[in-house]
């Protein structure tokens, strides 16, 4: 292929080829009836109309909204604006175009870490649990489940909302249940698998292959029950796992919310599950700060307001 071009770079006249995210496709009539496809694709630099006037039953059939797409074709100006006139597009896999140039993280936001080298970190604190069974209940879910945890995001719209951010939001959590859980009278295993485990179903309510959107149990039964269910489901599978850790994992997860005004089904009920809220809480905070101070636009030394906390924010650039 030729050299890939982001969309803040395209230009009246240009050819391009690139890899982008399709966020809206639809099948619309010219005056004269003939039909085209109306798209909207993006990529981390931007967003651009395009369309396609040609075959349009055969590239209507390569891929759907929600897909990453390999494009050509040429920028023209319409209305002031740039639009992406389409001459080949066919859904991108890391599989078949990583040879050719495809990263998702080229058009969809991406945690700054290595997911693989996270996922290293990760394993090696849950090796680091003492108790048998707690140790396997985690094992086997974060193993089986590995493909989905590797990539998947945190929330669709809230705090690590990006690739990879659940790992990243976990993991997080993990150092620092193993930094202060000594500083409280509180079973340290149980503290670290349940931050394992206190959101493990978010793999099933929100749908993120590139374009974040819950899923249909996720919009009917949440990712609380979700995970509950799916601890529930593993321990059956683990001989003599122990009842009075698995009534305590169950309420980790159904009160780590803290809040039945957040969607908490239950309010934390012994320390380590109030332990668990407040270090999710304080972790996720941190990192909905750091986005708005990341991708604020604004000049000068403060962010503008419209960000979650509704107030401007202090972006330091003083060295430290």
């Amino acid at each position: 292929m030729k050299k890939l071009t982001e969309i803040n770079n395209f230009k009246e006249g240009t050819a391009i080829q690139g890899f982008f995210l399709c966020a809206s496709k639809n099948l619309r009539h010219t005056r004269t009836g003939d039909l085209f496809l109306d798209l909207e694709l993006r990529d981390i630099t931007g967003h651009i109309d395009a369309k396609i006037w040609d075959n349009i039953e055969k590239f209507n059939k390569k891929f759907n909204v929600g897909n990453a797409v390999a494009v050509s074709g040429f920028v023209e100006r319409f209305i002031d604006h740039n639009q992406l006139i389409i001459r080949k597009i066919n859904k991108a896999t890391v599989q078949y175009y990583g040879r050719y140039g495809f990263d998702p993280a080229r058009i969809v936001p991406s945690s700054k870490h290595d997911p693989k080298k996270m996922w290293i970190e990760l394993e090696a604190i849950i090796n680091t649990l003492k108790d048998k069974y707690l140790k396997a209940l985690v094992l086997n879910l974060y193993n089986s489940n590995k493909k989905k945890i590797m990539y998947h995001p945190a929330s669709i719209n809230m705090h690590y909302n990006y690739r990879s951010g659940f790992l990243e939001h976990i993991l997080k959590m993990a150092k620092i249940s193993k930094k202060i859980v000594s500083l409280y009278n509180v079973d340290k295993d149980l503290v670290i698998a349940g931050v394992f485990l206190h959101k493990i179903g978010k793999i099933k309510e929100i749908s993120s292959e590139y374009l974040l959107k819950n899923t249909s149990e996720g919009n009917l039964i949440g990712h609380n029950v979700l995970g509950r269910d799916m601890v529930r489901q593993e321990i059956t599978r683990i001989k003599g796992f122990p009842s009075h850790y698995s009534n305590k994992i169950e309420h980790i997860i159904l009160s780590h919310q803290g809040r039945y005004e957040w969607k908490s089904h239950k309010l934390p009920s012994f320390p380590e599950a109030l332990l668990i809220h407040l270090i999710g809480f304080s972790d996720s905070r941190m990192n909905l700060m750091s986005l708005a101070i990341d991708n604020d636009k604004e000049s000068g030394g403060f962010t503008n307001k419209f960000n979650y906390f509704g107030i401007p924010i202090l972006k330091d650039s003083e060295p430290r």
